[in-house]
């Protein structure tokens, strides 16, 4: 994987404290989620942990000896869900998971991928299209399962698919 490339905000230390001024921090606030969705897009993680993510360099830059605070992180991630690119899995706030595409970008995605691989009208598992050898380094391989039904349910209202359950074997066949 290669390297993340880190905004210039990330290496000036003022970045790790919410701004007071309205406008500074509006554009602060913009910058951070920003780089929340593009670090977590680049290794690939729709999961974010609160308590783990606070130690994480996404939110602790070594170099400056500079973290983002609790309150602080909460501040973005509430910006974060205000702008749809936020679910919390439990009330008390503790995990989340990401969106940096929604469930129908995603849908359209697959959906793509599927027409032009001539697997319409076909029945695929979860598991292979999102872990399978045939997706390997297609964007939406290894995309996480909660997001995949969601896009999956998004193609189910446009006609184009339909979830199915073999017994505890999750699938879906597309039109």
């Amino acid at each position: 994987m290669a390297d993340f490339d880190w905004p210039w905000q990330y290496k000036f230390p003022p970045f790790f404290t919410i701004q007071p001024n309205i406008e500074t921090r509006k554009k602060q606030l913009e910058a951070w989620c920003s780089l929340i969705l593009g670090y977590q897009r680049h290794i690939k993680q729709y999961n974010l942990d609160v308590t783990e993510a606070q130690a994480s360099e996404l939110f602790y830059n070594k170099q400056l000896n500079r973290r983002l605070s609790l309150d602080a992180i909460y501040t973005v991630l509430e910006e974060l869900r205000k702008r749809g690119n936020l679910e919390w899995k439990d009330k008390n706030r503790n995990s989340c998971m990401l969106i940096w595409r929604s469930p129908a970008e995603w849908g359209k995605i697959i959906y793509n991928w599927i027409s032009s691989k001539s697997m319409n009208n076909t029945v695929c598992t979860l598991y292979e299209l999102t872990n399978g050898d045939d997706t390997e380094g297609q964007e939406f391989h290894g995309l996480d399962k909660e997001i995949f039904i969601k896009a999956m349910r998004s193609l189910e209202a446009e006609g184009k698919a339909e979830l199915m359950d073999f017994g505890g074997t999750e699938g879906v066949k597309f039109f």
